[in-house]
C-alpha cells in the first residue's frame, strides 16, 4: 500500500449520509451582508472583494483564538475574518482596487485585522506580514496580466475551470496566494463566485472540494483515506507533518470526496458546504459533539437527531481513538 490511498468501498458507504445530510442544509448563496457584498453590487467590486479575501483566508488562530465581538455579535476564525473584511468594504469598497492591494503595508494589513478580543487585549491576525505579500503578488499581476480587472480573469477563462491552462484555476495559479497544487483556495472561489452568478463553467467534472483542516479531520476520522502505520501514528502523535507529506495527504482526501460526490450525485462545492458546517460545528478537534453532546452548534444544524449520522463508520467511536486531522501549519494554503 502506498502512504496514503483512496478507501473506495469506505467512500461508497458513506455517500448515501452525505447525500441525506447534504439535503437538509440549506444553499449558501453567500449574500450574507456582515460577511459579503450585497445582492446587486457592481460585479467587478463583488470579483474583487472574493478573489483579495480569500486569497488571504487561511488559518487565523495559530497562536491565540482570532474571536471578537463586533458589532454586538461574537464572531470567530474566518466568520470574523470577512466580518472585518466588509467592515472595510462597506466604508471603502476601492480598499481592495488591485492598485491599493499591490502596495498595501503589513502595518495596513495589521490595522486593518486588529480587534479587542473578548478578554479586552487587541487581537491580530497571526501572520499579516504574509498576508500583505500575498494581496501584493495579487494586486500587481492582476495590474500587469489583466489591466486592473479582477473579473477578467472569469472572462479569459471561457466559462471553464481547467482548459489548456487558460481555464480559471489554471488562471489563478499564477498568483501566489492560488498556488495550493490542491487548490483549496482556488475552489473557495469558485465556490463563491458561482453562487453569486458572476462565475459559470461548463466543465462541471472539474469541480473538488476545497481541502481545509475540516475537511481533513472528517476523512481522517471516517477512513476515506488509508494511511501508513507511520503516517497514522505521526497524527496521533501530534507530529509535524511535511509539505509534500501535507500535499500527498489532502490530494487523497479531495480524491476522496469526488468519489463520494460521485456516488451521492451531489457536486462537491454543495457537499463542502456540509463538510465546513459539520466539521466546525460537530466534528470538531479534541472535543467533538459525539464527546461532547452539549455541542450547541451542532444541534442547531439538525444532524444529532439520534447520535452522530456516523456513529457505524467512525474510528474515533469504533476504536475510541481521537485522531485530529494532520499537523501542517506552517501554509498559508488554507
Amino acid at each position: 500500500m502506498e502512504a496514503v490511498d483512496v478507501n473506495i468501498n469506505k467512500c461508497k458507504e458513506v455517500s448515501h449520509i452525505f447525500k441525506e445530510l447534504t439535503n437538509r442544509i440549506p444553499i449558501d448563496s453567500f449574500t450574507d451582508e456582515r460577511f459579503y457584498p450585497p445582492k446587486g453590487t457592481d460585479t467587478e467590486l463583488v470579483t474583487r472583494y472574493f478573489m483579495f479575501m480569500v486569497a488571504i483566508d487561511h488559518r487565523t488562530s495559530r497562536y491565540r483564538p482570532f474571536e471578537a465581538i463586533v458589532d454586538g455579535q461574537l464572531y470567530h476564525g474566518a466568520d470574523l475574518l470577512y466580518k472585518l473584511g466588509m467592515k472595510k468594504f462597506t466604508r471603502d469598497p476601492e480598499f481592495f482596487s488591485p492598485e491599493r492591494m499591490a502596495k498595501i503595508t503589513p502595518a495596513e494589513v495589521a490595522s486593518w485585522l486588529s480587534v479587542k478580543g473578548i478578554d479586552g487585549e487587541v487581537i491580530t491576525v497571526w501572520d499579516y506580514e504574509a498576508r500583505a505579500k500575498l494581496l501584493n503578488d495579487l494586486g500587481s499581476k492582476i495590474l500587469d496580466g489583466y489591466g486592473g480587472s479582477c473579473y477578467r480573469v472569469i472572462l479569459l477563462s471561457g466559462n471553464y475551470l481547467k482548459r489548456d491552462g487558460r481555464g480559471f484555476i489554471d488562471r489563478l495559479k499564477a498568483f501566489k496566494a492560488y498556488s495550493d497544487p490542491v487548490e483549496k483556495k482556488a475552489y473557495l472561489l469558485v465556490k463563491f463566485l458561482n453562487r453569486r452568478g458572476i462565475l459559470t463553467f461548463t466543465d462541471v467534472d472539474n469541480a473538488e472540494v476545497p481541502v481545509d483542516n475540516h475537511v481533513s479531520r472528517i476523512a481522517l476520522r471516517l477512513g476515506l483515506i488509508e494511511l501508513s502505520d507511520n503516517y497514522f501514528n505521526k497524527i496521533l502523535m501530534r507530529e509535524p507533518f511535511t509539505e509534500y507529506e501535507d500535499i500527498m495527504i489532502r490530494s487523497k482526501i479531495r480524491d476522496a470526496f469526488k468519489v463520494i460526490s460521485y456516488f451521492a450525485g451531489v457536486s462537491p462545492l454543495i457537499l463542502d458546504d456540509l463538510l465546513w458546517m459539520f466539521g466546525r460545528d460537530c466534528c470538531t478537534r479534541g472535543r467533538p459533539a459525539c464527546i461532547a453532546p452539549s455541542n450547541s452548534g451542532c444541534v442547531k444544524l439538525g444532524m444529532w437527531r439520534d447520535g452522530c449520522p456516523f456513529s457505524n463508520q467512525c474510528i474515533l467511536l469504533s476504536k475510541g481513538v481521537l485522531i485530529d486531522e494532520h499537523l501542517f501549519e506552517d501554509t498559508y494554503y488554507y
